[in-house]
């Protein structure tokens, strides 16, 4: 499995909070929420989002904006417009003022806004804190990616906007389904664009030699993999291998194992209540005390202490 796919499998959305906003200009909506990732598709007529640090991007009708937290940034009809609304974590919403607006911008089932015949409609997707597993993938996304509707096809907008609104059994899957796919489409999209910073390891994924040998340590991260070893399942000599994975993905292949090891189990540590020492085993370390030595060492803290602070279950 590749890093891409990993960001929608670890912290896949499950009960992510979906949103039909439909506004009447002027408006203007200041997102405080601190929320790691943000998905928000125009459907009708035009906004602006307006982040703290950079420049106001114009977005219309198809085009998609993602947003990594914790930054905080504004959604109106026009740059100029103060904040009539504050979003807070939770998805608390008040007017700058305090005063809380929750039943008054209620309209309906996953709808919200101040009427429903304003002339903008916005989808909006947010995903709970991010797993460990997908840090590697957030951390290569700008603050801000806005990708205009004519730099891509899908129909996956029309489809989530007519289920948005629905409240049928199974419902909730049926969304996070939808919004995993949007997310994972206009990622694709954005990473293949000339100004995208693009991270090496995506473009390994593809490679025939690398990609390969990713997709295994992915797959079977317990496994006791060697240098050796990867070669000979993708048909490579272990220095042509050594070589090719550093240089596309940015570090050796028993480093790169090392770091996605330890986030796997940085997120067993936080989701689950299994012992270290089965955590251990999960992600490849022959004992509690050998991944409680690896995890210090990189991360700074043990095991127990992570799991601690992150407030997961106890072991």
């Amino acid at each position: 499995m590749d890093a891409l796919a990993r960001l929608v499998d670890g912290p896949r959305a499950q009960g992510a909070f979906l949103l039909q906003t439909i506004m009447t200009p002027p408006w203007s909506v200041r997102i405080e929420d601190r929320a790691p990732l943000s998905l928000v598709a125009v459907v009708r007529g035009e906004a602006w989002v307006v982040p703290d640090h950079g420049d106001a991007v114009r977005l219309r009708p198809g085009d998609v904006t993602i947003t990594r937290g914790p930054d905080a940034y504004t959604f109106a009809d026009d740059p100029a417009t103060p904040p009539r609304v504050v979003i807070h974590p939770g998805q608390r919403c008040t007017t700058p003022d305090g005063e809380d607006l929750s039943e008054a911008m209620h309209l309906g089932v996953r709808t919200w806004g101040d009427g429903l015949d304003g002339p903008v409609v916005l989808l909006v997707g947010t995903y709970r804190p991010s797993s460990e597993i997908s840090r590697r993938l957030l951390d290569a996304l700008p603050p801000l990616l806005a990708l205009p509707g004519e730099a891509w096809e899908s129909p996956l907008i029309a489809l989530l906007g007519q289920e948005i609104s629905r409240d049928d059994p199974g419902q909730e899957v049926v969304l996070d389904r939808l919004l995993d796919l949007l997310l994972v489409t206009v990622l694709r999209s954005w990473f293949s664009r000339p100004e995208a910073d693009t991270p090496g390891w995506y473009h390994a994924s593809g490679d025939p030699l690398v990609g390969p040998a990713l997709r295994l340590l992915h797959g079977d991260p317990a496994h006791p993999w060697t240098v050796s070893a990867l070669a000979t399942k993708v048909g490579a000599s272990r220095a042509a291998l050594y070589r090719r994975f550093t240089e596309l993905v940015g570090e050796p292949p028993m480093a790169y194992l090392t770091g996605w090891r330890l986030a796997l189990a940085a997120d067993l540590l936080r989701e689950s209540d299994a012992t270290i020492g089965a955590v251990a085993g999960q992600v490849g370390y022959g004992s509690a005390f050998a991944l409680s030595t690896a995890f210090k060492r990189v991360r700074g803290v043990s095991p127990r202490e992570y799991r601690r602070t992150a407030g997961a279950a106890p072991s």
